[in-house]
């Protein structure tokens, strides 16, 4: 990277544009971005410059010049100080420099793989029952009865809730996810937003004293024991973090796990792959979240002048980091379009990110998905979708909204 203003603005630099509007979803745009794929590594859409290739995505995401945005969800609806941004704005998610590296490296230790595979007994519990309620009926609406109630339970078990609060839990998502959605007037449920938050925060307090007292062994539990030279977090960090878990593991999991059943049901000769070989689990996983993405961008910006490769990107530039197009890049992916969980040792997908904000639940929400779709597979004989599949706008969290599916029968758990 050369902070130098060397090579052409990307606004001076005749690159191809976008023409789509801001609710189109990514299946109605995708070949508008395979078009533009074949002309530069960047193209110029609605929001500002949209990062195409895998290489530049990559190394996009890895440069600490390019950062997240403060509050950009909230600023989209106007609010841009307060309460309720001074909250937003606090969070692991927003940050950057040493703060967010000290965070990002004690809380790290806590999101091993071998720290989440303890709650496979969780997730099996929790897919199955999901599964038990539509066994008999031979159909179901999928988002609603089995990817929407899904997450939740997971969170609580991962924080050490009790089965008993799973619903109090669910209600107070429902009104914090408020802050990260397109579909109502912020600034009119912001005190409901609040509320909530204080709620949960509360909440959240009491289980710190607890386990200051008495240690288990769930996530917070985790978080309390790290030390890292002295350094530990306080009541403050670790209430701010469980609020970060509940924000960025629940939504982002249903979406996904709707979309991955959605490509499965497409393609039943790979269903019947992951059904016969559930070793496939993980790969099921990396190829759905590479072809069928939920979140299919992020959005970075520059506080000065940058210059990546060929390219300029002025400062206060707001960059759209297009990993639905990096991940279908034929330059990395052979045939990218081809739905395949077989792939041999692709390349990482950038779906979770990169660089310092490489999301800190990858390998729980890997183990979530790929656990639910070995099960999913295992359970209902030959599903398929049984009517249109809305997906969400491209940009912010995507996937479908509705997926009726139909299938033959439903073994026992």
């Amino acid at each position: 990277m050369t902070v130098n203003a060397a090579k052409p603005s990307v606004f001076d630099a005749d690159l191809p544009t976008l023409a789509y509007d801001v609710t189109d979803t990514p299946q109605q745009i995708y070949p508008q971005f395979r078009a533009a794929q074949q002309v530069a590594p960047i193209a110029l859409g609605p929001i500002g410059p949209e990062v195409l290739s895998y290489e530049l995505a990559r190394t996009v995401l890895r440069d600490p010049a390019f950062v997240v945005p403060q509050g950009i969800h909230l600023s989209a609806h106007g609010i841009t100080s307060g309460p309720l941004w001074d909250r937003v704005i606090r969070s692991i998610l927003n940050m950057e420099g040493d703060e967010h590296r000290r965070l990002r490296s004690l809380v790290s230790k806590a999101f091993t793989p071998r720290a989440t595979a303890r709650m496979d007994d969780t997730i099996h519990s929790v897919i199955n029952e999901l599964i038990d309620r539509v066994a008999d009926t031979g159909s179901c609406e999928f988002v609603a009865d089995i990817a929407r109630p899904y997450p939740i339970p997971i969170i609580c078990a991962l924080l050490g809730a009790p089965r008993e609060d799973w619903q109090q839990f669910s209600r107070w998502a429902e009104d914090i996810f408020k802050i990260v959605s397109f579909d109502c007037d912020l600034a009119a449920e912001e005190p409901v937003v609040l509320k909530a938050w204080g709620e949960f925060d509360d909440y959240i307090d009491d289980m710190v004293a607890d386990r200051r007292r008495h240690l288990t062994d769930d996530l917070l539990s985790e978080l309390i024991r790290i030390e890292d030279g002295g350094d530990r977090l306080d009541a403050g960090e670790l209430r701010m973090l469980a609020f970060s878990i509940l924000v960025a593991g629940t939504d982002t999991t249903r979406s996904q796990l709707a979309a991955s059943m959605q490509v499965l049901c497409d393609h039943p000769e790979q269903w019947a792959l992951l059904r016969d070989n559930p070793q496939f689990a993980m790969r099921a996983v990396e190829e759905t979240m590479r072809h069928s993405p939920s979140m299919c961008s992020t959005v970075r910006s520059v506080i000065e002048d940058v210059t990546i490769g060929e390219y300029t990107f002025p400062a206060g530039t707001f960059i759209i980091v297009n990993t639905y197009a990096a991940n279908r890049d034929n330059a990395i992916y052979e045939d990218p379009t081809r739905f395949d969980i077989t792939r041999d040792d692709p390349p990482p997908i950038l779906t979770f990110g990169g660089g310092v904000h490489y999301c800190l639940g990858a390998n729980l929400a890997r183990r979530e998905l790929a656990e639910a779709l070995v099960i999913l597979a295992r359970r209902l004989r030959n599903p398929r979708c049984a009517g249109t599949v809305p997906w969400k706008p491209l940009l912010g969290l995507s996937g479908p909204t509705s997926l009726p599916i139909e299938f033959d029968s439903a073994t026992k758990g």
